[in-house]
């Protein structure tokens, strides 16, 4: 119908008057053809998606969005709230990769590793209640892994109309999670699914993957040296509290959710070593202080290097409160015994509940996970998971059942919670590169007959390729 009245209206300024043909043209500006050679205004014209601002960038057309979700897709009527989402268009020819972080979005040009490989184009999504994406009021039950899933599947509904050739949705830890459980509940949207570091907490109370995991990760030297620093911070409490203390004070530090500066403190230093592994590699051990021989601030100043001060205190946990509680509810957490810390550790590994304020009820549902890990292992069809070897969270990977189809689980040898394509082995880094072209619908004929022919279709871009890696909070049981 829009076709046909372009037709007309272009028909009529050819035979028509002049005070016709002025009607017209603006008509056909509005409805025609004219209009479908503007990315921007096709866009615009979804109904409920209007513009927060376009940047330039060479090559690509990027902006970024709000969308009017409902609060509650299984009953629309109990209102609506925008959702910030960023588009990065390449061109309506092309694949198109659904990026998330499971976290805010960043407003700024980036490009995935999947968006790189097929040259495609990227919408990436803030996850719901990460400010300014909630909902208001907040009505905190509406905030699980099937909302977040309904969201991407309206963006994808609305989306698919201008972007019609293959889809293939991704993203790294919580993003990579959240693909999956998109994949979960909307198996026929994508073409495929690439996720990188994702956890996969099965059985919240059996956490003894992670023990096993931290008894053998690197070398032998590197964790006495991490667990040392970890003893002597807990060793000198009383100064370094003091320190901390004075920090709070100078940078308006509170700690009224944590309950205390000593909890907030303490959680700080259990999380020295798993925050060591999961940003760093083996080879910035040597940067570790010695413990017995460094001093208050050399202990200090490594702790907040690695932990960071601010991340227990109310302003470095309020953007992350969406994070704990679902950690809480449905995703899990992760426990370690730290068996080095025994009788100095007076809270252990303190659970999300005591980083979600206290008027926020928390109810966890232990089915969660455990549906979509068996779905995962009976049903995954064009699914990839990246995992680091050195990565804390690689220690309860997803697991694939004979059952599925043209799906891999592969690991980057060394590598940390960064892990990528690119990182694996020669053989799995050509395999999984054929993959993710041929599920985007682009790969070469060459790289359909011999993988080790498969690349990376667009050109490096060092700006809008730079990994934007979450510094997460470490979660909790």
């Amino acid at each position: 119908m829009r076709k046909t009245l372009g037709w007309l209206l272009s028909l009529v300024v050819l035979i028509g008057t002049m005070g016709a043909a002025g009607v017209t043209a603006q008509a056909a500006t509005a409805a025609g053809p004219t209009a479908a050679t503007d990315i921007k205004d096709r866009i615009l014209g979804i109904p409920g998606m209007s513009l927060i601002e376009e940047k330039p960038y060479p090559g690509y057309r990027f902006f970024v969005l709000n969308y009017e979700q409902p609060v509650d897709h299984r009953n629309p009527s109990k209102g609506t709230f925008k959702q910030r989402l960023t588009l990065l268009h390449k061109d309506t020819s092309r694949p198109t990769v659904f990026f998330t972080s499971g976290y805010n979005v960043n407003t700024n040009p980036r490009r995935s590793e999947p968006t790189t490989i097929v040259d495609g184009n990227q919408v990436s999504l803030e996850y719901r209640f990460f400010t300014p994406s909630r909902p208001e009021p907040a009505n905190w039950g509406n905030l699980d892994i099937w909302q977040a899933a309904s969201d991407q599947h309206r963006i994808f509904t609305a989306f698919k109309k201008i972007y019609s050739k293959n889809w293939i949705a991704t993203g790294g830890s919580k993003g990579g999670m959240t693909a999956t459980y998109y994949e979960r509940f909307y198996p026929r949207d994508m073409d495929g699914v690439v996720a990188y570091v994702a956890p996969n907490d099965v059985n919240n109370k059996e956490d003894s993957a992670y023990d096993r995991f931290f008894n053998k990760v690197g070398t032998k030297e590197c964790r006495d040296k991490l667990n040392n620093v970890q003893r002597e911070a807990l060793i000198r409490r009383v100064p370094l509290e003091a320190k901390y203390a004075a920090a709070a004070t100078e940078n308006g530090w509170t700690f009224t959710t944590v309950g205390n500066l000593d909890k907030a403190y303490e959680a700080v230093v259990l999380d020295y070593g798993w925050a060591f592994w999961q940003y760093s590699l083996l080879a910035d051990c040597a940067a570790i202080p010695t413990a017995a021989t460094a001093s208050d601030q050399e202990i200090w100043d490594t702790i907040d290097a690695i932990s960071g001060f601010s991340a227990y205190a109310d302003q470095g946990l309020e953007t992350y409160t969406p994070y704990y509680y679902q950690a809480g509810t449905q995703l899990g957490s992760p426990d370690i015994k730290q068996p080095h810390l025994m009788g100095l550790s007076r809270y252990g590994y303190q659970p999300p509940r005591n980083f979600v304020p206290r008027d926020i009820p928390m109810t966890f549902q232990p089915g969660a996970m455990t549906d979509v890990d068996r779905w995962v292992r009976d049903h995954a069809n064009q699914m990839l998971f990246v995992y680091g070897q050195n990565d804390p969270w690689g220690a309860e990977p997803f697991h694939l059942g004979y059952k599925v189809k043209d799906s891999y689980v592969m690991i980057a040898p060394g590598a940390n919670h960064g892990a990528n394509v690119a990182q694996l082995q020669e053989g799995e880094k050509s395999l999984a590169t054929a993959r993710i072209l041929k599920w985007a619908g682009v790969a070469p004929a060459a790289a359909l007959t011999d993988s080790a022919k498969a690349k990376p279709l667009a050109s490096p871009d060092a700006r809008l390729d730079q990994r934007d890696l979450e510094r997460e909070p470490q979660l909790r049981p």
